[in-house]
């Protein structure tokens, strides 16, 4: 039947992956569960798409799990790992180590062998590297104290995957097929040892004089598809070599990746074998959605609401002491808690590897796989949890939360966010004689622009108090330049309401945040990147030898021609056809008004004092 061929499980597959990533990613629920979600959906506890004619496929996808290890093995730079060492063997091992001997002791004393309590231990002990770092960043958090402090424990649970790996066979109770027939089960105790260890120097040795060279010969090619065909190889070919000597595939792909991470071809094999590995892993995470138990989820839903609360609530602890320990305070110490306290995606890895060797029961097996599950989706909502309730309630107290200042002066102007955009404005006010009252609330800058001499001073200037502590009852005007556009909103917000006798000069950060301040009453609006944008094109037409006044004139144009149809384009800004067509026309007319400006030959006779003399003659001779 149609529904049991491997290219209708593929389609299935593919299908499902394309729409259920699409709504994650629009819901901010992250990649992975939108591959889990759509497993879940395709399984055969919802449609029954698929079950078990799909497990072709899922010995196809564990690939993007081997791919995933060497692309790991590829990051880890020695000197990032020096540079970082004491947070991730300090911060990071103390992190995995007491929560798998927590967790597993948990485990032990509820009844499970000591090979079952470690194995559950060291799995739930790891968190979400895919969702943390991808929160983290959308925050603008990875380079607080909380961010870097996540980033190093993230770091040391990768690695800590590595010696799982080649623990669990160690610890099994009983040999997956793969391994009752493999090239050293023929060979006493010694011999396999000395087997593998063979093995694993052949990896390094071959990583140091023989794959560069390897990669250098195919590269001569200059055939980019030799070159993705060379790295799919070597991945498979380490793959199997770790089969043959009874190992898991992952350990020794990521031991090459290491041998690599110094290699002038490390950055060409990341690129050419990052796609291979996101699909393939995409299907791994929806073959794991699919065999999702909802059976025993609905049967023990109480045990799998506690295990799931219980065990965020256990990691989130040992966390937040061990971040008190090495120096986090307050809301960085509880947000790196927070940020950590879920399982992540390579609980589905070892679980799957600790089920092979008949480690871990599969009914609790299920039941776990369903928690980790439950806890990567609980993150994004943790996270705002944390953000607007939290934090502000139970850390933020006086004594932590630097004062505002007090305000010794009243200008004209008012500027609210003085960083890389704001500091521009207002060296240039002040180059013309112009002081204004500054305002920002990042008490760093703030520190280290006073050394600079500027005089700027510490507050929320979205706070009413604050502004008519600024002066401005009296100022003329507001210039807004603060680092989100939300920020910027919300101080028009404010001045609106509040202050409406001020005109607004805000920063702009692209088209769509124009339409907002817009539609929120700002008539003088800059956007950021609009004016040096213009000016880079314009340089590039005078290097390209046309006329320096001439530039300047169709720069001007473009510019007031662009400002022109902002205030067009609003009217349409929710019917995208009327939308594209009207930009579509101002395009056109754009392109004919700067070109009639070039072929009018009194403009160009009027303006050639502009150029020198030798760029003048050339464009008489062209």
């Amino acid at each position: 039947m149609a529904k049991e061929t491997f290219l209708f499980q593929a389609i299935i597959f593919l299908a499902s992956a394309i729409i259920g990533v699409n709504i994650a990613k629009r819901l901010g629920l992250g990649t992975i569960l939108g591959y889990l979600l759509a497993g879940i959906v395709i399984g055969p506890f919802v449609l029954g798409f698929v079950g078990e004619e799909g497990k072709d496929l899922m010995h196809v996808a564990e690939f993007g799990v081997v791919m995933m290890l060497f692309v790991i093995g590829l990051e880890l730079e020695p000197n990032l790992l020096w540079r970082m060492r004491k947070l991730i063997i300090g911060l990071g091992g103390l992190q995995v180590l007491l929560t798998t001997a927590v967790i597993g002791g948990i485990s032990f004393a509820l009844g499970q062998t000591w090979q079952s309590s470690f194995a559950i231990g060291s799995i739930l002990a790891l968190s979400s590297t895919a969702i943390v770092m991808q929160t983290l960043s959308e925050k603008s958090l990875l380079k607080t104290a909380s961010g870097k402090s996540a980033f190093a424990v993230l770091l040391s649970q990768d690695i800590a995957v590595i010696p799982l790996l080649a623990l669990f066979p160690l610890l099994a109770t009983k040999l997956p097929p793969i391994q009752r027939d493999n090239f050293i089960s023929n060979f006493n105790g010694w011999q396999q040892t000395f087997i593998v260890l063979g093995a694993i120097a052949t990896i390094i040795i071959s990583g140091r004089y023989i794959i560069g060279p390897m990669f250098r010969w195919v590269a001569k090619t200059r055939q980019r598809e030799l070159f993705m065909a060379t790295a799919l190889l070597l991945v498979f070919a380490i793959a199997e070599l770790m089969v043959i000597v009874g190992l898991s595939p992952a350990l020794g792909t990521f031991l090459a990746g290491v041998v690599l991470a110094n290699s002038e071809y490390r950055h060409e094999l990341e690129s050419d074998i990052d796609p291979f590995k996101g699909l393939l892993l995409g299907l791994f995470f929806m073959a794991v959605g699919a065999t999702i138990d909802f059976n025993i989820i609905k049967t023990h839903l109480f045990t799998v609401i506690s295990l799931v609360f219980g065990l965020m609530l256990l990691k989130g602890a040992i966390l937040f002491a061990l971040g008190k320990l090495f120096g986090l305070k307050g809301d960085q110490n509880m947000l790196l808690a927070v940020s950590l306290a879920q399982m992540g995606e390579f609980a589905f890895v070892l679980f799957s590897f600790a089920g092979q060797y008949g480690l871990i029961d599969p009914e609790l097996l299920s039941l776990l796989v369903a928690v980790v599950a439950i806890s990567m989706a609980l993150t994004p909502l943790l996270f705002v949890l944390n953000e607007r309730q939290i934090s502000p309630r139970f850390f933020t107290k006086e004594k932590d939360i630097r004062p505002q200042d007090d305000i010794d002066e009243q200008q004209k102007v008012i500027i609210a966010g003085f960083g890389r955009y704001g500091n521009i404005v207002g060296r240039f006010l002040r180059a013309n004689g112009v002081s204004a009252t500054i305002l920002d609330n990042d008490s760093d800058r703030v520190d280290l622009l006073r050394k600079f001499g500027y005089k700027v001073y510490y507050g929320d200037a979205s706070r009413y108090d604050l502004m008519k502590a600024a002066g401005a009852e009296k100022a003329k005007i507001i210039i807004i330049a603060m680092d989100t556009p939300q920020q910027c909103l919300e101080m028009v917000s404010l001045v609106k309401k509040d202050f409406p006798h001020l005109k607004i000069l805000s920063r702009a950060y692209d088209r769509n945040d124009s339409y907002d301040l817009m539609e929120a009453g700002v008539d003088h609006l800059y956007r950021e990147t609009l004016d040096s944008s213009i000016r880079l094109g314009a340089d590039a037409l005078k290097m390209l030898g046309q006329r320096a006044y001439q530039t300047q004139r169709a720069a001007k144009t473009f510019l007031k021609h662009d400002e022109n149809s902002l205030s067009e384009l609003i009217k349409y800004r929710n019917d995208s056809k009327s939308y594209i067509n009207v930009a579509k026309e101002q395009i056109t007319e754009l392109e004919e008004l700067i070109l009639r400006d070039m072929k009018d030959e009194e403009i160009l006779e009027r303006d050639s004092g502009w150029d020198s003399d030798t760029l003048r003659k050339g464009a008489i001779k062209d």
